[in-house]
């Protein structure tokens, strides 16, 4: 156990190695409980109860959703808190303040003062991340914070607060031996989210589970906004209750964003309602500069030109279709796909989504649920996608740099694990 000097290093290497971890673990750090994330509040003298918060949960789109309402309340003037996970590059990426990074030493302090409740309790590296997140934004005394769900939502370590709004985006099938195996019962999971007589916004409508959160927000007395039936997002701008709204260059975003943007502005419009004061010309400012406020990593993000070079960690069914859809919009020569994946999901849907006159660079990340790289290839192969197997993330990058052309296009991702290992990110 580090104490109160050990280096940031040596405390982040104990949280990795001493707490069960989901994104490297899997299955055995998963807990569908919340009675350690309660204890550490009790422990800590209950800081989820001493700051305003969002709660942001869905399958696709909630990262981006965090980050675009984190910026717009930073152009607004207030000391914005933002919780996100996993975390891509280093730990301190999952608690920001106005898009700055919780300090190295605040880590190693935090981890050395509850010690004795993590020796008590043992509890799982997520549950230990959203109690420091809680400590650090009420010691920070940050204006609003927005948390984001790790996973689900009714069972999440992030289920303790008591937000002004709460905000789900998209569902779809991702995580099922957790959440459940229909897309119904993974709604309710999320839906879990909704507190009493808080409104809640829906970003998507989508017919087949609109009756799940409809009956949970009755049931709880939350007002219920289905935030496409007011917003729609364009290239050209934003359209409120059919009549153009704002003015701004939608051709910089990737489209997948259009889905989500509808309900950050629905979750703005409340925020106005309950007090705030969040103007449109900050509205815009934070959409338009969300990657420097937030510092927003792997959303369809550029890494290089001639050849075009993008990543995206969007790796379940809804998440690639979208990326699909994405490249399909783009003029480029040869497409050339670096993809690896996780080896606890059914990847056959997502492979069968894949265009079939790429190149593909199969590799593996390198953590223990990582699919290895040559099984990877042998299951692509039944979908019609040929190419290499790499394992080395970097190295199937540089191969596929080196093959393609200036007018090529290079996609990354298949998984948040492949990008995080990308060395120019």
């Amino acid at each position: 156990m580090p104490t109160i000097d050990a280096t940031f290093e040596q405390t982040v290497q104990y949280l990795y190695s001493q707490l069960p971890m989901f994104q490297r673990d899997g299955a055995s750090a998963y807990k569908k409980d919340l009675t350690n994330t309660i204890r550490l509040c009790e422990f800590l003298g209950h800081p989820e109860h001493q700051f305003k918060s969002i709660h942001v949960a869905g399958t696709n789109g909630k990262g981006s959703t965090s980050h675009y309402l984190a910026a717009i309340l930073q152009k607004a003037g207030y000391k914005t808190g933002l919780y996100t996970s996993p975390h891509l590059k280093s730990f301190t990426e999952r608690i920001k303040i106005n898009g700055e990074e919780i300090r190295q030493q605040a880590v190693v302090d935090f981890v050395s003062r509850i010690k004795p409740i993590i020796e008590e309790i043992k509890p799982s590296f997520f549950e230990i991340t959203v109690a420091m997140c809680f400590d650090y934004f009420a010691k920070e005394q940050v204006d609003i914070a927005v948390i984001e769900v790790g996973m689900g939502g009714r069972l999440d370590s992030t289920n303790v607060i008591l937000p002004e709004v709460s905000l789900i985006t998209n569902i779809s099938m991702d995580h099922q031996q957790w959440l459940g195996d229909t897309i119904e019962a993974i709604a309710r999971e999320k839906a879990g989210i909704i507190k009493r007589n808080r409104p809640v916004i829906v970003s998507e409508m989508q017919e087949e589970i609109t009756d799940v959160f409809k009956k949970t927000a009755e049931g709880l007395s939350a007002t219920l906004t289905f935030a496409s039936n007011h917003y729609h997002v364009t290239s050209e701008g934003v359209y409120k209750e059919n009549v153009h709204w704002l003015h701004f260059n939608g051709s910089s975003l990737p489209s997948y964003q259009f889905k989500n943007l509808p309900g950050v502005f629905a979750a703005i419009e409340i925020m106005n309602q309950r007090g705030f004061r969040i103007s449109e010309e900050a509205i815009l400012s934070g959409i338009n500069n969300v990657y420097e406020l937030t510092r927003l990593k792997g959303r369809w993000q550029k890494l290089s030109d001639k050849p075009m070079m993008f990543c995206d960690v969007g790796h379940n069914e809804a998440g690639m279709s979208y990326i699909v859809d994405q490249i399909a919009s783009i003029d480029f020569g040869r497409l050339h796909f670096v993809l690896g994946m996780v080896n606890d999901k059914d990847i056959s849907k997502v492979l069968s989504l894949l265009p079939n006159n790429a190149v593909y660079y199969f590799c593996q990340a390198k953590i223990p649920r990582a699919l290895n790289a040559e099984v990877l290839s042998e299951k692509a192969r039944q979908f019609g996608l040929f190419g290499t197997a790499i394992k080395d993330v970097n190295e199937a990058v540089n191969e596929a740099r080196s093959n393609a052309g200036i007018n090529d296009l290079i996609f990354i991702g298949g998984s948040n694990f492949v990008v995080a290992e990308l060395d120019n990110l």
